[in-house]
């Protein structure tokens, strides 16, 4: 099994969509990147605290590999966009690779190196940060499964191709 680390913006849709996976085995929405150590909601939530909105995964590589990931990261937010994606504005909200060794710093690197020479975002430019996995804290449990727990839809746009 391995880890993944992504932030796309609310972490209730990018949970939702990294569950429908086949390969991935769990995820937990939770916090990464900031400066304060066990942060809550409530001082995420205001930007100040440095984190990103994230999702952890464990996924199979045998069943899924970390490139199809990307490929369903890239493609379920919008990655020229600054520190919001839709309505959800703030650093928390950035977009996110955190990546846990040198192959998914590579992998991520090369995806995006790749996107950006496909034209696909036009002459906007890309601005998600590939950066080192830091200490991951799980959000309050409320935030888990929130989509499916409360029978909404996904709170993402979707940029698919």
């Amino acid at each position: 099994m391995a880890i993944a680390t992504f932030g796309a913006g609310c972490f209730w849709g990018v949970e939702y969509f990294f569950k429908q996976l086949d390969g991935v085995i769990t995820t937990q929405c939770g916090y990464m990147g900031g400066g304060v150590d066990n942060p809550s909601y409530q001082q995420v939530k205001t930007g100040t605290s440095g984190h990103a909105e994230v999702v952890q995964l464990e996924f199979d590589p045998q069943k899924i590999s970390y490139e199809q990931l990307l490929k369903v990261f890239w493609a379920n937010h919008n990655p020229t966009s600054l520190n919001q994606q839709g309505g959800d504005i703030g650093s928390q909200y950035r977009s996110v690779v955190f990546f846990h060794d040198r192959d998914q710093k590579e992998r991520a690197q090369h995806s995006k190196l790749a996107l950006m020479k496909s034209g696909r975002w036009g002459q906007r430019h890309i601005v998600t940060e590939i950066v080192p996995a830091l200490t991951f804290f799980r959000a309050e449990e409320y935030h888990q499964n929130y989509l499916e727990n409360n029978n909404l839809p996904s709170c993402h746009l979707y940029y698919g191709e």
